[in-house]
């Protein structure tokens, strides 16, 4: 595996390939690699002949009281990890190198509607971070598919809507979410649960799944199955900002015959904020 910096060197690599016939795969990350990740990158590497992931610590998509400056570090077990999983060229770029004019002065992309509701209502600004990153890697790696997991599935209608409005060539793949044993989702920010938290923190995804099991009775008060959800994990001892009953494909409040549907929630233990969902369709609906 070769590590690149600069923009130029990605996109000499990346073209040859191209000109030789290699369908390219890309994965971006902003490191600090897990489990979950491999997923990705094995996701990838069966959708391309050469796989590119990145590791970028976006500055545009965190909020001024979040954890920018203390987001995990991990750039040699990164680079490890992804020269074990086959990884071909790894770009890991300066903030300076994606934004010369510095972030608060770079042009911006934004997805209206759906960057401003769930986590955006709660995190103003960070999916304008996300598909600004996004499509600049997309523009600088010219990848033919690019992977993301399904955790962050609001991040992946994000990213599709923004491919197809600014038809972008780039086919986004989806990978599904990766789970400890007890059903809590892999995360980079899972490190910062305390031991009694780790314990709890694994009713969240069965929250995630009662909620589905009504939905998947026929249950269609969606409104009470959204406060039914809330006040279960205030219960358990999460700080909730949201548990949320919507349709996969836009995020839209669902109609009570819909049956392609999604319940996200996102809720803090202490110092970490996890997020969370469980996809479903509905049968008969």
């Amino acid at each position: 595996m070769e590590t690149v910096t600069t923009i130029s060197a990605v996109r000499e690599r990346v073209r040859a390939w191209h000109r030789s016939g290699a369908r390219i795969a890309f994965v971006p990350t902003m490191g600090n690699l897990h489990a979950g990740h491999v997923s990705l990158i094995e996701a990838a590497r069966r959708h391309g002949e050469r796989f590119v992931a990145s590791i970028f610590v976006n500055p545009m998509q965190f909020g001024p009281n979040e954890d920018f400056a203390h987001y995990p570090r991990t750039p040699r077990e990164d680079e490890r990890m992804l020269a074990a999983a086959g990884c071909d060229l790894m770009f890991m770029p300066e903030v300076t190198e994606i934004y010369p004019h510095g972030s608060e002065r770079a042009a911006r992309v934004e997805v209206p509607g759906l960057s401003r509701i769930l986590e955006g209502e709660f995190r103003p600004g960070h999916f304008e971070g996300v598909s600004t990153v996004v499509a600049k890697l997309f523009h600088i790696v010219e990848p033919d598919v690019a992977v993301f997991g399904e955790k962050d599935f609001q991040q992946l209608v994000v990213i599709r809507r923004m491919v197809a409005d600014l038809c972008l060539p780039v086919e986004i793949v989806s990978a599904p979410t990766v789970r400890d044993a007890d059903g809590l989702a892999m995360s980079s920010r899972n490190q910062y649960l305390t031991a009694a938290e780790r314990r709890i923190a694994p009713r969240i995804y069965a929250t995630l799944q009662a909620a589905a099991q009504r939905l998947q009775g026929g249950d269609a008060e969606f409104t009470s199955i959204e406060r039914g959800g809330f006040k279960s994990l205030e219960d358990t001892g999460f700080r909730p900002d949201y548990f949320a009953v919507r349709r996969a494909a836009d995020l839209a409040p669902p109609a009570a015959e819909a049956r392609a549907l999604v319940v996200l929630t996102a809720a803090r233990l202490s110092r970490a904020r996890l997020i969370d969902n469980v996809q479903l369709t509905r049968p008969g609906a």
